[in-house]
């Protein structure tokens, strides 16, 4: 069995809680922040910032966060395969980029968006306020979003929690994520053609071999002038609209989820969202749920403590 040991910081702890929020396990060890299991390889992070990866793709999944940790990963095989160098000039380039929003919250769709941003386009994107979502309140979103979808060549896909749940239990997250990417990212070459961008990136969620392995079987596969980045915001304008679109039409279905089900449905996979997937449990069981949740997050199990179903 392969170990690797990364040293992070705390904010970097908080993010990888998140990450792995739908492969958490029920039980922490002692000084521990979470323990969860991913394929074949189980995490452990102490609030030391210490965490500890085990397993057969322990070096693949570390690799993941050896850029955010503060002494490196123990083995430095693989990590190169990180993130793809980008050119020095690549944030003047015309680009499509691509990310998903919504793969951590327990409530609501998995959206993945590609978007084209024309170098041409940099000034009017900056006055409209496009940067890093995450660094965006929820009503600013939705106006920044609402101007750059009558303009900007995208393709949104949109992937609801009743059809999320009938494809996990065949497709990892990981495949799921990487088919949406490809299909997207197809969808807006096809738009822009006969243009062809300078560049293609893809905001990074798994390693760029681990992906290309996922899109294997698809009919079409996007690889040419192909780019992968952690924060792919910070790279280009490209991914970070295409993020604020994303999470655009996340928070627009979780609204009209909310009309439908006659209660708040909520962002994210906290305590807050059992106590929401408890009611929904009593009112109408795991099928009325499924219409609203990802099933196979932790969540689950702990509506059903919570409802003692």
């Amino acid at each position: 069995m392969s170990n690797e040991v990364l040293t992070v910081s705390p904010q970097t702890l908080q993010d990888m809680k998140k990450y792995y929020t739908m492969n958490l396990k029920p039980k922490t060890p002692p000084g521990g922040l979470f323990a969860a299991k991913k394929s074949t390889v189980n995490i452990t992070a102490y609030l030391s910032g210490k965490v500890l990866f085990q397993g057969a793709t322990a070096q693949q999944e570390a690799a993941l966060w050896s850029g955010k940790s503060s002494q490196g990963v123990t083995s430095k095989k693989n990590t190169k395969d990180l993130n793809t160098p980008l050119p020095k000039d690549f944030k003047h380039w015309s680009v499509i980029g691509s990310d998903e929003v919504g793969n951590g919250s327990y409530f609501g769709p998995l959206t993945v968006v590609a978007a084209y941003v024309d170098k041409n386009h940099f000034a009017l994107l900056k006055e409209l306020g496009v940067r890093d979502s995450k660094d965006m309140k929820d009503p600013e979103i939705r106006k920044v979003a609402s101007d750059l979808i009558t303009f900007l060549p995208h393709s949104l896909l949109t992937v609801l929690p009743s059809k999320y749940n009938a494809i996990q239990p065949t497709m990892t997250q990981g495949k799921m994520k990487a088919v949406l990417h490809n299909q997207a990212l197809g969808h807006v070459l096809n738009k822009i053609y006969p243009i062809v961008p300078d560049g293609i990136l893809i905001d990074q969620f798994e390693l760029p071999s681990t992906y290309f392995k996922h899109i294997q079987d698809q009919p079409k596969q996007i690889k040419e002038n192909l780019y992968f980045q952690t924060k792919g915001e910070s790279h280009h304008l490209a991914v970070a609209a295409a993020s604020i679109i994303a999470r655009y039409a996340f928070l627009t279905s979780l609204d009209t989820m909310t009309k439908e089900a006659g209660i708040t449905i909520p962002s994210g996979a906290g305590s807050h969202a059992d106590l929401i997937a408890a009611r929904l449990l009593k009112r109408g069981g795991l099928p009325l749920l499924g219409k609203y949740a990802k099933l196979h997050f932790a969540n689950t199990q702990k509506a059903q403590k919570i409802a003692r179903l």
